[in-house]
């Protein structure tokens, strides 16, 4: 009979943990991959609406951010504002790529993995350089058609949009 019990008392499963901390730490759990995805949801957003692929996004907010890198660099030399512009222009459509590819990792992978920056920012740089390639292509090509903004001989006159120090005759 001693035998019997001693059999029947190794064959049982170690005790559980304590009922009320088994929750708890899946509640922290829970919450922590919520707030993950909470946030690659806002960082997918934010970077949509930087990136190229949002049509309506550039008057909103692009171009404001162009200008304004532009308008900081012609501090510097009143030369610099409109090569400022296009820079800032492309850098925020880099900004918006890879702000949706942080976000996506964050939103559709569960496991956390070593995080490697160097190696996410030079993707995301490579891809949004390619994917700006392909679109100079498309347009070089006629395949895309751009509007006409430039294509009379008067040029357009931005410079009422220059605070007056910065507007020199020439």
């Amino acid at each position: 009979m001693k035998n019997a019990k001693k059999v029947s008392e190794e064959s049982q499963p170690p005790a559980q943990p304590a009922p009320e901390k088994l929750p708890e730490a899946k509640r922290d759990d829970f919450n922590k991959g919520w707030l993950k995805k909470l946030r690659g949801g806002l960082l997918i957003v934010i970077g949509y609406l930087l990136s190229p692929l949002c049509w309506w996004n550039d008057l909103f907010f692009n171009l404001p951010i162009a200008y304004a890198f532009g308008y900081i660099c012609s501090w510097l030399s009143p030369d610099l504002l409109f090569p400022c512009t296009i820079l800032g222009y492309w850098l925020s459509n880099i900004a918006g790529i890879l702000l949706m590819q942080f976000g996506a990792v964050d939103v559709f992978t569960d496991k956390p993995k070593e995080n490697n920056l160097k190696k996410e920012l030079l993707t995301g740089l490579v891809s949004s350089t390619a994917f700006t390639l392909v679109i100079v292509a498309l347009i070089h090509f006629n395949v895309l058609d751009t509007p006409d903004l430039f294509s009379s001989k008067e040029s357009i006159d931005l410079s009422f949009l220059l605070p007056m120090m910065l507007v020199t005759p020439r």
